[in-house]
Parts: structure tokens; sequence; C-alpha cells
């Protein structure tokens, strides 16, 4: 997702010079072709995540759109004062692009997990929270995100679901696999293991639909009517089950008095993980991976 997000930002920039690309050092390596070509409109502030979002915010307000880009936890909870005091309080064109949702970085240990950060940026006022599947889709929405002002979160995983190229729009779900008896719901790379826990779901028999979510804000109203249609409903997130995904469709349905059969919310426990390792095995490890999604969601059917 980081090249696709990378070329498309670059077509961006050559025909719009309003785009800046404001980035901690560690964003120097595979962004040095964006660095020559716009030597003007790239800004390398260091490891000082903090003063990258301020100046970032501080161009935003002067008219240009401008990027934060880095590892993780480092463009969001290092800076989380400066993204809400800053750039969500004056509104600030500032899209602000972590590379590496989830266990993408899992053999740097929790300090790189981004494991809280759709929960908090979501809670921000102003904030668009967005988290594609495939590199595909970060690049569309890339240009759709530029389309638009304002603040935005862009999560970026080292995974992806691998569906088919099709149409995708900022704000809404996509419903990629049909089926009766409940619906899989999941945002960001992890989707990958929501199809294929509908794939072993269909060897019992279960038929699962699955609902594939970029925007984790705003969230597509239509997932509520489908909520409430199923049997039960299942969210699946490379994230904390407290604040994420699965809570942002729990609200939504108790806001509009829609109540699921069965509800579940896959992802960590209110914990932080201790192990270390690649991100499939991280997944399995917290039972975040397809076997796991199947067998908890036929033990929520009673099948």
């Amino acid at each position: 997702m980081r090249d696709a997000f990378i070329r498309a930002l670059t077509e961006l920039a050559a025909v719009d010079e309003r785009i800046v690309l404001v980035t901690g050092d560690l964003g120097f390596g595979v962004l040095q072709d964006f660095a020559a070509r716009f030597p003007n409109r790239y800004i390398n502030a260091g490891v000082a995540e903090q003063n990258m979002t301020a100046i970032a915010c501080g161009m935003a307000l002067e008219g240009f759109q401008v990027y934060t880009y880095s590892i993780g936890n480092f463009p969001t909870l290092r800076c989380l004062e400066q993204i809400r005091n800053d750039v969500c309080y004056h509104d600030a064109d500032v899209k602000i692009v972590s590379v590496g949702g989830g266990f993408s970085y899992g053999q740097l240990g929790m300090s790189h997990f981004a494991t809280e950060d759709l929960a908090i940026m979501r809670a921000l006022p102003n904030m668009i929270v967005v988290a594609p599947s495939d590199p595909w889709e970060a690049a569309e929405l890339t240009r759709q995100v530029s389309a638009r002002r304002g603040p935005t979160y862009l999560r970026l995983d080292k995974s992806a679901a691998g569906l088919p190229e099709t149409s995708v729009t900022l704000g809404q779900s996509r419903k990629v696999r049909d089926g009766d008896d409940v619906c899989l719901i999941a945002t960001g790379g992890i989707v990958e293991e929501a199809v294929r826990a509908a794939d072993l779901l269909a060897e019992n028999g279960i038929s699962a639909a699955v609902h594939a979510v970029a925007t984790v804000k705003p969230l597509d109203p239509a997932l509520v009517a489908a909520a409430g249609a199923a049997r039960a409903v299942v969210v699946v997130e490379e994230h904390t089950i407290i604040g994420g995904l699965g809570g942002a469709i729990a609200e939504a349905c108790m806001s509009a008095g829609v109540a699921p059969k069965r509800f579940l919310r896959i992802g960590l426990d209110d914990i932080y993980p201790t192990v270390v390792g690649d991100q499939r095995y991280l997944r399995k490890v917290y039972e975040l991976d397809a076997p796991a999604i199947a067998r908890r969601t036929r033990e929520l059917l009673g099948a």
C-alpha cells in the first residue's frame, strides 16, 4: 500500500503545486524520488513528529495541502496534541499518513504496533479516518482524499486483501461477498482474513457476507441496515476492540434503534500485545486469522 500511495501522491503533486510532503527521518528512504522531483515541497523534519505536525499545520493554513508521513504510531500518537489542537481545531488541510497499520511492524514490538489509532483518530472532530484493504484502493482513496479539504487519517497496511480492483468511494463500504447467515465486517488488510473465514464457514454450510470498510469515519449508514438484517454480525479489525470499527458500528446501530441479533467484535482485547513476530504470526497468536474468525463465528451461531 505504501508504494501505491507514494505513486498516487507523486501524480497528484505533479499537477497540484499546493501539495507538500513532511516526514520524519525514517520516511526518507522510500521517498527519495518524491524529494528529488519536488525538492521545494518535501521537508524532512527528522525524528520530531510534534514539529512535523506543527510545520504541516502552519503550511496548510497558508494554503498548502500537506501530508505527514511516518511509521506506525509516530505520526499519530506521538504528536496527538498537535493533531488535536493545531490540525483538527483549525480544520487544517493536513493528511496524516501512517504506514504500518495493526501488526505490520510486528517484529519491532508494541512501540511500533498501530492498534489504538483508529479509536483515537476517529474521536477527533473534523477528522476523516480511512483504512484501505489493498494497494489499488489506497491509491484511489489518496486521490479522493486529496480532492476533499480538511484533516484526514490514512492508515496504510503492509498486508493486502487481494480483492479484485473495482470502484471505491470515500465514505462508502463495499460488499465483497454475498451471504445470508452472518455479516462479516472488516477494515484494512485484515479484510483478507475475513474473506478466507467466509470460505471456511461455507465448508460448514454457513453463508457469510463480507463487507470491506475503507472509511471508518464517517461510517457508511448501509452497514447499519446490513447488521440489522443478518443473523449475526462479526466485526474484524487488527486493532483493539475498544473504540475501533466494532465500536463505531455498535454505536451507529444503537443510535438508529437497530439491535443485531448477535454481535461479536474480533480484535485485540484490552491488553498490550507482548509477543513479537511478523504480521501473519501475530494474527494467529491473537486469534485474528481466518481459522480463529471462522471458529468464533460458529460459536456465536451455536453451529
